[in-house]
């Protein structure tokens, strides 16, 4: 061994070298920074619906917990969710009026789901979800039926550039 190994360590080989994140490999502790907050990844959900697939994190940063959605469909759509209490019964509406913004259903389907981390637990679950976009296709509502519970998270699109991301690990 020379030196200079010895002075600045040498590379165990059997670490494996560090993999450039992007929106579709982040891992559990990497910080994802967004609007100038630092948030966490603590969880992912994959979701397959007859092969179109996307993903959604599970962000927790200080005060509040984002999901970041991220799908390709011909091109790259980002998403910036939050849970939100709104009561609703089944059947779904095809329009929902939210905070004085209307939204309409635009589309609906079930997906099969394996998570990690925090969502790790939903693995092997099925989810039906409904995707409700406004007039301008600004602002989005989600919403995901798990066995008889109804949870809908609030959302927008953000652009790549928005987001830092720091390798966890």
């Amino acid at each position: 061994m020379s030196f200079f190994s010895k002075l600045f360590g040498q590379k165990k080989s059997d670490e494996k070298p560090l993999e450039k994140r992007n929106m579709f490999n982040l891992q559990q502790d990497d910080i994802v920074t967004y609007n100038f907050e630092d948030y966490r990844v603590v969880g992912k959900i994959n979701y397959n619906d007859h092969g179109f697939k996307w993903h959604a994190y599970q962000l927790s940063g200080i005060n509040e917990t984002l999901w970041l959605s991220v799908e390709m469909d011909d091109e790259l759509y980002l998403g910036m969710y939050k849970k939100i209490k709104l009561p609703l019964k089944e059947p779904i509406a095809k329009e929902i009026e939210y905070d004085g913004i209307i939204y309409f259903l635009d589309e609906k389907g079930t997906a099969k789901v394996t998570g990690a981390g925090r969502s790790e637990n939903l693995s092997g679950l099925t989810c039906h979800y409904f995707d409700f976009a406004d007039e301008e296709e600004e602002n989005f509502l989600s919403i995901e039926k798990w066995g008889s519970e109804l949870e809908v998270s609030k959302g927008y699109t953000i652009e790549e550039y928005e987001l830092k991301i720091i390798a966890g690990s």
